[in-house]
């Protein structure tokens, strides 16, 4: 399996109530209805709680004080397969809607993306 991994930061623009409400209601059904086109079988938003454990765990690790609004992460069955169904016309555009979407709410300059080969190990 193939996930892409984004790390998100909010706009500046957007309060942190307001895109957690966007992303989890507005942009979740929205990745939802274009899953089947872009091949997606699967997507997570694992979105930031403030429990004021970050501070102490971050400093036990040696951490910077980076702090991103979430991660999302899309799986794919494969790599050929993710490659295959974006390359048609359909998932091109409706990949092109999504990021639309999410310049509306995330910052993508102080994002991160990249993609990870999936293993599970545990569940």
């Amino acid at each position: 399996m193939i996930d892409v991994v984004m790390c998100v930061r909010r706009r500046e623009d957007v309060s942190p109530e307001e895109f957690r409400r966007y992303w989890l209601e507005e942009h979740g059904e929205k990745v939802r209805q274009h899953a089947p086109t872009i091949g997606a079988v699967r997507y997570v938003q694992h979105q930031t709680v403030d429990t004021g454990l970050e501070e102490i765990v971050q400093q036990g690790r040696g951490c910077g004080d980076d702090r991103y609004d979430g991660i999302a992460v899309v799986s794919f069955d494969s790599l050929d397969d993710m490659a295959a169904k974006g390359a048609e016309p359909e998932a091109l555009e409706a990949a092109e809607l999504l990021m639309a979407d999410e310049a509306t709410f995330i910052d993508h300059a102080r994002s991160l993306i990249w993609f990870t080969e999936h293993h599970d190990l545990l569940g």
